[in-house]
């Protein structure tokens, strides 16, 4: 028969216990006992959940206290050298978060985006550390498991090569060297657990969906060898998604007992494989058909129809019905979600949904039969039921976007032209400085949307308040010394959601959290429909904050391409289409800020990277109408409108020049995390726009001295021209505090003035 898997569950919880812990902890209010005991709780009630469920394979050591990458790290003593106090041994707390969130004297690893996901995870930094295993994790959590709820549990590791790859370091001696350095200590986690008595290991491998070339092949030999033979009685399941697999034909003689395939984003690859070279009689698979990333319920009777495929290769007590990847990409439960339309609650699935889907299919598979044939179909309704509603037919919408799509969209004259007349207009100085867009949403600000939506406020009385903060914050602006202001964007919660808030087509959820990075948590808005445009969003705060001021304010707008991948989208039609459906919206919009009089327009596309296809032979295809659709956003305003955008957390030098062909007259990008090496890309690319390199680093509550700005700016000065470059923060401020903003904003502006006076640049 059959079985079930889960490869992760969300760690948050169904109200976000885990985040409220951490914070409280942060914050003082919490102790290290009580935080434990917390966490504990949560994760015990996730075990205990898909135990209830009737999954066959639970996985354990997948939850986390910030973040699994950071907690493989930490296992091996992993730790940054500028980490002076530790000395070795068990990580204590107060590193484990200084790594990822940065100390007084200590700044923060650098966080990137885990493959193409939503979710931000720690880089590990390996020079200058010799690693040692400092406790067995994946053990404990075995243990706690088998002990308080008597699951026999399958422990979950990153494994070493994606880990490597991973890492920042591992070139400077090698990858082979370091896995003479960690193999040893893997072995010894996994001796532990086979002597505990642990029948599977899940070690994940992500990497290999990217790449894997011969050097590579060579690694995992090496690495599954050893595995092998230092403890022969563990079975391991080689664990991979988000795409297929490359070098099929090397991974499946590799010495393991399971191989976990995603069936979902990797489906015509993995399945081409298996038909072209089979699958090994001597292994599971592991089959990944049930979507881990995706909010929609499945076809089950596809996939039922693609299992039934693949048993011509793979017999039933071979097969493993698994989700696609872990499901922290998903929120927990549709069941408190009461105030979304029937039919389309009825069309969801978030995690604990998935458990369900997981248990039907899989007896489906094992016993068959019309009863289960029978409810595969019915379960199938709600989504059929959806794709032929209304509100995804809206044929003026679809033939608008798709005119507009057809023809080139540019600007009215090339950059170099338009920027005379931009500066003409703006006067501002060499190195001009700015935010990103929004400042501090405080515990009153927080307050004050809480009583407008449950309606103790009226919306004059919400509007005056709104206005208050925008006016304070301009005229701290104007003290700080800041040549182009924003209005702060207090009126919004989420970059996306605000903007989905006002848009047709888009729905919201109650509780359907996810996490982004350590305790950040987003609500990712639903696009079920066609959208449209159904007025204007930002002009009515932008027009007022620029009547206070005669310093240029900024319009911010999030980009098409960051609402289509920080939402969870509808599956009926191609996202080419969708995010050309957003342009359409969003074009209406930036021409109604400029008919208003704001002549700055920043449109943000911070998540544009992490929609890249994993596989480089689908990236051009990308890129090609991710610009096209950010082009037909803003390409209508005037030569002397000036264009912003910009993008944080990714790695960028592969796309340079489709970031050159977005055509913004000023891009910002983040830079300071990673410790100024996203300039290196600039040296062997040339960059003639306005760009800001972030020269501090807001997800950290430290304030960042003046030297340290100075030496970013002059590091990219190497290279960019400075009459294009400007000085701004790597992202928006609103999860900061106001006293260290201030500080920060007036140190960055004590930066700009320095390098002013070191350059002596003229403005061209």
């Amino acid at each position: 028969m059959a079985k079930s898997g889960v490869l992760g569950y969300p760690r948050i919880g169904a109200k976000r216990e885990w985040k409220k812990a951490l914070e409280a902890f942060w914050a003082g209010k919490l102790d290290e006992a009580e935080l434990d005991r917390q966490l504990q709780d949560i994760r015990l009630q996730h075990l205990l959940k898909m135990k209830e469920k009737g999954i066959d394979f639970i996985p354990v050591g997948d939850f986390s206290d910030y973040d699994h990458v950071l907690d493989t790290a930490t296992m091996f003593g992993i730790v940054p050298k500028r980490f002076s106090s530790y000395n070795g041994g068990i990580v204590p707390k107060s590193i484990y978060y200084g790594i990822a969130r940065g100390m007084k004297n200590a700044a923060a690893s650098e966080m990137t985006k885990w493959f193409n996901t939503n979710y931000h995870f720690i880089v590990p930094e390996l020079d200058g550390v010799t690693p040692a295993l400092t406790e067995n994790k994946p053990l404990l959590a075995y243990r706690e498991a088998k002990q308080l709820l008597g699951i026999e549990g399958r422990p979950v590791l990153l494994g070493p090569l994606t880990l490597l790859k991973l890492s920042k370091g591992s070139s400077e001696l090698g990858i082979e060297t370091w896995l003479d350095r960690l193999i040893p200590l893997y072995v010894q986690v996994l001796q532990a657990l086979e002597r505990e008595g642990v029948a599977w290991v899940q070690i994940d491998e992500p990497i290999l969906v990217t790449e894997c070339k011969d050097a590579d092949v060579r690694c995992l030999q090496t690495i599954y060898e050893a595995f092998t033979a230092s403890a022969p009685g563990l079975k391991f399941m080689l664990q991979t998604y988000f795409e297929s697999v490359e070098a099929y034909r090397d991974i499946i003689e590799l010495p393991v007992h399971g191989i976990g395939l995603d069936f979902v984003h990797g489906l015509e690859g993995n399945l081409s494989a298996i038909k072209a070279l089979g699958f090994p009689s001597d292994k599971m698979l592991g089959a990944g058909v049930i979507n881990g990333r995706g909010i929609w319920k499945a076809s089950l009777s596809d996939n039922q129809t693609l299992l039934d495929e693949l048993a011509r290769y793979v017999p039933a007590e071979q097969l493993i019905v698994q989700t696609s990847c872990s499901l922290l990409h998903v929120p927990v439960s549709v069941q408190g979600e009461t105030r979304l339309a029937p039919e389309l609650r009825d069309a969801l699935a978030f995690a604990d949904e998935k458990l369900d889907e997981l248990v039907l299919l899989t007896r489906a598979v094992s016993a068959g039969g019309d009863e289960l044939a029978t409810k595969l179909q019915r379960y199938d309704l709600a989504a059929q039921a959806l794709r032929q509603s209304e509100v995804r037919n809206k044929q003026d919408i679809q033939q608008a976007a798709a005119t507009l799509a057809i023809h080139e969209p540019k600007r009215g004259k090339p950059f170099a032209e338009r920027t005379v007349s931009q500066r003409e207009k703006w006067k501002l100085p060499v190195f001009p400085t700015t935010t990103i867009g929004s400042f501090p949403q405080s515990a009153e600000v927080r307050k004050a949307r809480q009583l407008w939506r449950r309606g103790e406020w009226n919306g004059a009385q919400y509007v005056e308040f709104i206005r208050q903060q925008i006016e304070r914050w301009i005229r701290l602006q104007e003290e700080i010394g800041l040549d182009v202001l924003v209005h702060g964007e207090f009126e919004r919660t989420d970059m996306v959601e605000f903007f989905g808030e006002k848009l047709g087509g888009f729905a919201f959820t109650q509780h359907g959290w996810v996490q982004s990075y350590g305790s950040r948590c987003v609500k990712p808005p639903i696009i079920y429909g066609d959208v449209v445009f159904q007025g204007a969003m930002t002009v009515e705060e932008t027009k007022y904050a620029q009547s206070l001021t005669s310093r240029p304010v900024k319009g911010m707008l999030t980009g098409p391409i960051t609402i289509m991948n920080w939402s969870f989208v509808r599956e009926d039609i191609p996202r080419e289409q969708i995010a050309y459906q957003l342009a359409y919206a969003l074009r209406q919009e930036v021409q109604a800020l400029e008919e208003a009089g704001i002549g700055m327009i920043q449109v943000d596309e911070p998540a544009i990277r992490e929609g890249l296809p994993l596989k480089e032979a689908k990236q051009d295809a990308y890129l090609n109408w991710a610009v096209r659709a950010f082009r037909m956003s803003v390409c209508a305003v005037k030569d002397e409108t000036q264009i912003h955008t910009h993008m944080c957390y990714s790695e960028f030098h592969d796309m340079i020049d489709a970031i050159d062909a977005m055509d913004a007259d000023v891009i910002s990008i983040e830079t300071s995390r990673s410790h100024g090496e996203l300039i290196g890309s600039f040296e062997s690319n040339t960059y003639s726009k306005g760009i800001g390199l972030g020269v501090y680093d807001i997800h950290s509550p430290r304030v960042p001295t003046v030297e340290e700005m100075t030496n970013l700016i002059d590091r990219a000065l190497q290279v960019l021209d400075p009459n294009l470059f400007w000085i701004n923060p790597d992202c928006g401020l609103k999860t900061r505090g106001d006293e260290e903003t201030i500080a920060a904003l007036q140190n960055m502006v004590k930066a700009a003035l320095l390098t002013r006076e070191k350059y002596q640049v003229t403005v061209k």
